[in-house]
């Protein structure tokens, strides 16, 4: 992406604080050319208020952040992109993308680089965790707050529902990967995820594992999707240097967690405070996608912890 490009980008996704004809800030949405890769993002807020990166986790996209992008908006500039593999970025055939998180963190990188955003607290949930830890381990001094919502960095915050996937990292094998396809891979696992642990399933909107549900069905993605199950073995072996960024750079962290996902349990949010002592851990009664029941105590937690460690406006 050329330099002009850049700051027409910059532009772009900072539309200046526009709060629509109720008040509420406006959600626009771009496409931003990072890494060889078209990303697709939406972001609201003044270009000039802090920046909060929103990271999205599988098997959704930027589109879970719909109703927490308009809340944050008023005072900070908000932007979260669609990973490669997921929602509508588009990633070209002749890109050779090679779906692994190393890559992610890459091209997420390469976004903020496009939109030349240098300082920003991140939000990260589920896979957005370890391509945002990333992200903070290539560039510490950039990450202004960490709000991890059932993002983990610990061994002991892997619940048992990593069981099939853990055998197929013990054996890669053509069979084991067929069962992840046929028992994740499908509109029932997806509703699963989005509605396991809630008091009222059907209380979560049901476009949302409708959405992921139809672009896993786009070609080649079900094996795009299989291959990072493999590779999320990649960031358990970087737990320590993720803990060890902790420890050194002492990031403000505010760990908002659903205690009743099957995936990323309790004990992985508590664990934030072996090398965060002062870290905030906040537990919310429901599971894995804590946003389509608790958006509203988690804009006001965010709100609070970041204006509690001087970013953005007073609480």
């Amino acid at each position: 992406m050329s330099e002009a490009t850049s700051r027409t980008a910059a532009r772009r996704v900072a539309p200046g604080g526009d709060a629509g004809r109720f008040g509420v800030p406006h959600t626009s949405i771009h496409k931003v050319e990072a890494d060889g890769v078209q990303m697709f993002c939406r972001a609201a807020g003044d270009r000039n208020a802090p920046v909060i990166l929103l990271l999205h986790g599988f098997p959704t996209s930027s589109f879970m952040f719909r109703e927490l992008i308009p809340r944050l908006a008023s005072d900070y500039r908000v932007i979260a992109p669609d990973l490669p593999g997921f929602g509508f970025t588009e990633v070209p055939a002749a890109r050779n993308y090679v779906y692994s998180f190393d890559q992610l963190g890459f091209t997420i990188d390469a976004f903020t680089q496009a939109l030349k955003i240098d300082r920003y607290a991140i939000y990260v949930f589920d896979y957005g965790a370890p391509t945002g830890f990333r992200l903070a381990l290539a560039h510490p001094e950039r990450v202004t707050a960490i709000i991890s919502q059932n993002g983990n960095a610990y061994e002991e915050g892997l619940g048992e529902a990593w069981g099939p996937i853990r055998k197929y990292w013990s054996e890669p094998t053509a069979e084991n990967r067929d069962i992840l396809r046929k028992s994740i891979l499908t509109e029932g696992g997806t509703r699963w995820q989005y509605t396991y642990g809630v008091a009222n399933p059907e209380s979560v909107p049901p476009e949302t594992y409708t959405l992921d549900t139809a672009l896993f069905e786009r070609p080649g993605n079900k094996e795009i999707q299989l291959d990072l199950f493999l590779d999320y073995a990649s960031n358990l072996t970087l737990y320590p240097k993720f803990q060890e960024y902790f420890r050194q750079s002492k990031p403000p962290l505010l760990a908002i967690w659903g205690k009743k996902d099957p995936f990323f349990i309790p004990a992985g949010a508590d664990a934030f405070r072996k090398d965060l002592p002062g870290a905030k851990v906040q537990f919310l009664d429901t599971g894995h996608f804590a946003l389509e029941t608790h958006v509203v105590e988690i804009a006001s937690a965010m709100k609070d912890f970041l204006a509690a460690n001087g970013i953005g406006p007073p609480a």
